[in-house]
């Protein structure tokens, strides 16, 4: 939006002021009055106090009871805000829906916006009536209201005080208060745009932060998430990515009620997921109503943004923010703010993404290196060792020290044996396609076995796989993980018990999984990081569960138990 020129300002109201000039003295005893008004009415930048602020003057100019302001839509059909003066908040409830625009006299004013002063606005042919519970009103004065030459909209006011009419000079103070109250919108609305498109960039640079901090996937997209949700005003911020059998799955929500949307998964036949994995934005004035909407969740909300993630020409996934039923729709600003806001979370996610491929690639070169030494030099070692023990084994005539020396080489072995399975496992790549909980579990305990140095010790019980789905499966895999690495990495357990139990019922009834992963450890100490435990609470909590500390399994309750609980 181009900044208002002050001297086409100064024009407008030097043309507005001149129409005063060979009236009545009442009118000029009147211009005091009027230059406080004017002085008031740009007195500050918040577009929607300065809308409150111009009805609350221009009624006072004019000695209306009532005023308002009808702000015209984008389209210019119809009134997309409806500010009003004078009407208590009791009556205007019982009123209900605001006038749109799009009929009555105050139609007729967006589509032939001029000066209009009715003795008994309900005689005028073009008069649709009042709803219930409306307050009484005759005398009727409306001007327009412009912006750099666009119609913003049109302030009216009813019933002057007295049962008199609007007069002429009424008429003309209120035209020059019109004239001010355009530049003093324009000014407004500027100041919006502009603190508008800070939060948006503010909003942007958290979003990269996360996603770039090396932190858990999953939480930097739950603030890709909040974030969304918090800028457009939105009643959710939901995060899509493609599913593994097509269409787009829910994987992040920021709403009242995040866990009945979790892991839904809006199909490919939905015109909408086409539209989206094209790279196209998809703009919708109620999801509740439109029929490309597919799912069960459409019937909560109204207008609605859907926004592909896409960077250099790739779709990563999308980005929706929708409103409640009966909010505002978003404007071309808003919409143009959150795609760009779309493209900026694509880029740190693909950045993201390959930051990660390096880590990962980091890793597994660690592992061959270590897997190359340990099958090199240690177990040739061993091996090598072995062999003189079992030769001093035969030289030696002593049938002890020939039982303990077959001993030790019996020990070797078994080390032996023991390093190449642990060879094996750092040379193997994580099961594209697990089988179910239960092969996924022991996925992960085995691989903790080799940081470790041991092999924690497991349970089953219940049928997990076929009771436990898929989204909560997941997330107790992953909140498996984070407490086993959270037990190589802090605890300095030589002990660890992983238990599932599928046959847990909560005290509301419902049935549930519940994970423990205990161990003898050295505790969590006072002031320590909490990232990872907070992170096994938010996975719960997404789900409807919950997540606890209880004490471990070594003397006397030393060590650390994780409890990680969630609804089936």
């Amino acid at each position: 939006m181009a900044e208002p020129d002050p001297k086409d300002s100064l024009d407008a109201a030097t043309r507005a002021t001149r129409s005063l000039q060979g009236l009545s003295t009442e009118l000029t005893a009147r211009v005091p009055q009027l230059l406080e008004a004017m002085r008031s009415v740009g007195a500050g930048l918040e577009l929607h106090s300065t809308l409150d602020r111009i009805c609350e003057t221009a009624a006072e100019l004019a000695h209306a009871r009532y005023a308002a302001i009808g702000v015209v839509d984008e389209l210019g059909e119809g009134l997309s805000d409806f500010v009003t003066y004078g009407v208590p908040q009791d009556v205007a409830e019982e009123v209900g829906r605001r006038p749109d625009g799009h009929r009555g006299l105050l139609g007729a004013l967006i589509h032939d916006p001029g000066p209009v002063r009715l003795a008994d606005l309900s005689t005028d042919p073009r008069s649709a009536g009042f709803p219930s519970g409306h307050p009484r009103m005759r005398s009727f004065l409306g001007v327009p209201i412009r912006v750099q030459g666009e119609i913003f909209g049109n302030l009216y006011l009813t019933e002057k005080h007295g049962g008199a009419e609007f007069s002429d000079y009424d008429l003309h103070m209120v035209r020059v208060l019109a004239t001010e109250a355009g530049i003093a919108i324009g000014n407004a609305r500027l100041y919006e745009a502009a603190r508008q498109r800070e939060h948006w960039i503010d909003g942007s640079v958290a979003v990269t932060t996360a996603l770039l901090s090396g932190g858990d996937a999953d939480e930097a997209l739950s603030v890709v998430a909040e974030q969304a949700r918090r800028l457009a005003d939105a009643a959710a911020g939901i995060v899509l990515l493609p599913a593994e059998g097509g269409g787009l799955e829910i994987v992040a929500v920021s709403s009242d009620d995040p866990s009945s949307s979790l892991g839904v998964i809006i199909p490919s036949r939905s015109a909408v997921v086409a539209k989206l994995l094209a790279g196209e934005a998809v703009f919708i004035d109620d999801s509740a109503s439109d029929g490309r909407m597919v799912t069960r969740l459409a019937d909560r909300f109204g207008p609605s943004m859907l926004l592909p993630l896409q960077s250099g020409g790739r779709v990563l996934g999308a980005l929706a923010t929708p409103r409640s039923r009966g909010a505002r729709p978003f404007t071309e600003a808003e919409r143009t703010l959150a795609a760009q806001f779309a493209s900026q979370a694509a880029l740190a996610l693909m950045m993201a993404e390959a930051q990660r491929d390096r880590e990962r690639l980091a890793v597994y070169e660690d592992r061959d290196r270590i897997a190359r030494d340990l099958h090199d030099l240690v177990i040739q070692r061993l091996f090598a060792t072995g062999m003189m023990l079992e030769s001093a084994q035969r030289r030696s005539v002593v049938p002890e020290v020939r039982t303990g020396v077959g001993r030790a080489v019996d020990e070797l072995d078994v080390t032996i044996q023991e390093i190449r399975t642990a060879i094996f496992a750092l040379q193997q790549e994580p099961a594209e396609a697990p089988s179910g909980l239960r092969t996924r579990v022991l996925r992960e305990i085995n691989m903790a076995a080799v940081p470790l140095g041991f092999k924690p010790s497991h349970r089953f019980l219940g049928p997990v796989d076929s009771l436990v789905g898929e989204l909560t499966g997941k997330n107790l895999v992953a909140a498996l993980r984070e407490a086993l690495s959270n037990a190589y990495r802090h605890a300095e357990a030589s002990l660890i018990d992983v238990v599932v139990d599928a046959t847990v019922t909560q005290p509301d009834g419902r049935a549930a999984v519940r994970l423990s992963v205990a161990d003898d450890g050295v505790g969590i100490p006072e002031g320590g990081r909490r990232s990872g435990l907070r992170n096994l609470a938010r996975r719960a909590e997404s789900l409807g569960g919950s997540s606890r500390i209880e004490p471990g399994i070594g003397e006397d309750g030393g060590g650390t138990t994780v409890v990680w609980e969630a609804p089936l």
